[in-house]
């Protein structure tokens, strides 16, 4: 079996096109599919549209959040629902061609020491410029400063095999950052490169600050050089105000000459509290993450499936 898992957020136009475009791959994939649709919380008429799915596909299965939990919590819903040897991750607006599945799939069963074929992008055309811009400067960093590599373009559209699968659900932490795991989790992994897709319909929920937001989410759950800054920062500030307060005292004793003004003062007290403020939310980002994960909430509270309406709570 092959499941395809899919993140809903407002998707009420893509869901049904996405399902007639994959459904279009079936024969070329030879495998049983099984859809996991996953509605985050949609305000739209994603859920109507995935109850008519359900309704009239035995193979389509959805969850639907008692509210927007965020992508993230979506994909590890997925990947706990999905019951297939291979799994597929999907964005429902198309921007992951469907065409490739069997080339994935093919790539898998003719190289058994294979364990995922991911996708990445080798262009960013449909894509404002500012955002583009950004979105390589983080891969640039997060790559000099973690020791988890990060392909530059990378997408979640990836078809992993089950031992994999498992490898990731076992990462149970509240704080995720799915592109970081996929690559910490190791295995061998092969990536297929694709022109950039526009949407079929509707509009990205993904902007500008969401993006920056996740961005230092990955880079605060994959990297420490943010704490070691704020430490040598701090040496370095401890150490140049005692080397200029040696050559005040040193220079009042031998010339007689007092350091003169309060602007210099007030500027010199600004910036070391700068430094200490910034040191500080540095440590507060970090403390805030582990007071996350101490709490135990669940990733996502499940309001409704295909099967039933009970209420679920998912860790």
């Amino acid at each position: 079996m092959l499941s395809i898992i899919v993140p809903c957020f407002n998707e009420e136009e893509t869901v049904p096109r996405f399902f007639e475009a994959v459904e279009a791959q079936r024969l070329a994939l030879a495998e049983t599919l099984e859809y996991v649709f996953v509605n985050d919380g949609s305000t739209d008429q994603t859920l109507a549209r995935l109850r008519e799915l359900a309704a009239a596909h035995q193979n389509v299965h959805y969850v639907s959040f008692s509210r927007n939990f965020g992508k993230e919590a979506a994909l590890y819903a997925g990947l706990q629902q999905a019951k297939g040897q291979l799994v597929v991750v999907m964005d429902a607006d198309l921007q992951d061609p469907p065409a490739l599945l069997p080339q994935m799939q093919a790539m898998l069963r003719q190289n058994p020491d294979l364990d995922c074929v991911g996708t990445r992008r080798t262009d960013r055309k449909s894509e404002p410029p500012v955002r583009s811009f950004f979105a390589r400067a983080f891969y640039r960093l997060i790559n000099r400063i973690s020791q988890t590599p990060m392909v530059d373009g990378v997408r979640d559209f990836r078809m992993m095999t089950r031992p994999m699968v498992d490898a990731i659900l076992a990462l149970t932490e509240y704080n995720r950052f799915s592109k970081g795991l996929f690559s910490w989790v190791g295995f061998n992994v092969a990536y297929i490169s694709y022109e950039n897709q526009a949407r079929v319909a509707g509009k990205s929920s993904w902007s500008f600050w969401k993006l920056f937001n996740y961005s230092i989410e990955g880079i605060v759950n994959f990297s420490e050089l943010p704490l070691n800054l704020a430490s040598v920062v701090g040496a370095l500030s401890c150490v140049g105000s005692g080397i200029a307060m040696l050559f005040i005292i040193g220079r009042a004793l031998l010339y007689g000459d007092p350091t003169a003004g309060w602007p210099s003062l007030v500027s010199i007290v600004l910036f070391i509290g700068g430094i200490q403020l910034l040191c500080l939310g540095i440590i507060g980002k970090y403390i805030g993450k582990i007071f996350l994960e101490t709490k135990n909430r669940p990733l996502y509270i499940i309001k409704e499936t295909d099967e039933s309406e009970a209420h679920q709570w998912h860790v």
